[in-house]
């Protein structure tokens, strides 16, 4: 059977994979981000899963504004990295894990959630930066196969907290009974607190981003409680992010292991954090 052996949650800011592509990780604007995903870094390295699912959202690339799906799941077996409008990021195609994938679609349904099937779709930086954040230096292959799951958090109305979190306890069980022996990522991502547009542009909040961290360990029900309203006001027009992050800690065991987190403001004009958990039960002693 699959197992879910650990969680990311981390954000996608489009300028952390330019400043990796462009070599500027040790400029000293960077460096403190990048000093900060070091160690989660170094232990990701040491335990790759067989296949990462990753819940993001799409930047206008796979779909536009004329159809936007509350959830959507890639079932192909590669996924082209999109061309946002500056050239296409310089790191591989990602390969796909359809047999997982198709097996997700089936018990997610029967599970009360209608999956946007995409047979065919291309990743943005949404995706390919948390990959990079996992594995700066791929060569000419990403180190795992990945599913896509994405979230509409663009459009209003966008999923609530407690039906991501739903969604996750879904997708965990599902992955579960994946009768393959493979291990499983899961990553969440996005956030956190920013604002790109309208008078509270380059807004952020550090004190609700912090209980947020600390939270989606510990009390994740408590962000389940939370009001789009609330998660606008509070971490900014693009900050609803966070709810992706939710179906991440859904679809892990309700007790983890911390291995390590880190917070950083700005990158560009985002309040960015990644935290790292083992899914595996604690050795005894």
């Amino acid at each position: 059977m699959a197992e879910i052996i650990w969680g990311l949650a981390t954000s996608h800011v489009p300028s952390i994979g330019a400043a990796m592509d462009d070599g500027r990780t040790q400029d000293p604007y960077w460096k403190p981000l990048f000093d900060g995903y070091q160690p989660a870094r170094d232990w990701m390295a040491a335990h790759v899963p067989d296949v990462a699912v990753i819940v993001y959202n799409d930047h206008a690339n796979a779909f536009d504004l004329d159809i936007v799906p509350t959830f959507a799941i890639g079932v192909d077996e590669w996924y082209p990295v999109a061309d946002e409008g500056f050239g296409r990021r310089p790191v591989p195609d990602v390969r796909g894990a359809p047999e997982l994938s198709l097996h997700l679609v089936e018990k997610l349904v029967d599970d009360g959630f209608d999956l946007t099937v995409c047979q065919r779709m291309e990743v943005d930086h949404g995706l390919t930066v948390p990959l990079s954040i996992f594995c700066p230096e791929p060569g000419d292959a990403w180190p795992c196969a990945v599913v896509p799951l994405v979230v509409n958090v663009i459009q209003y109305p966008q999923p609530t907290a407690a039906r991501c979190f739903a969604l996750g306890k879904a997708l965990g069980r599902a992955i579960r009974s994946f009768d393959q022996d493979i291990t499983v990522a899961v990553f969440g991502t996005g956030g956190m607190s920013h604002q790109l547009a309208g008078e509270r542009a380059g807004f952020i909040n550090p004190r609700f981003d912090h209980m947020f961290l600390k939270a989606i360990e510990s009390d994740p029900e408590s962000l389940t409680r939370l009001s789009r309203e609330e998660y606008v006001r509070e971490a900014g027009s693009e900050g609803i992010e966070l709810i992706m992050w939710l179906i991440m800690r859904g679809a892990l065991n309700e007790r983890i292991t911390h291995v390590h987190s880190t917070y950083h403001v700005p990158a560009s004009n985002t309040a960015a954090a990644l935290a790292l958990f083992d899914n595996r039960p604690a050795a005894p002693g």
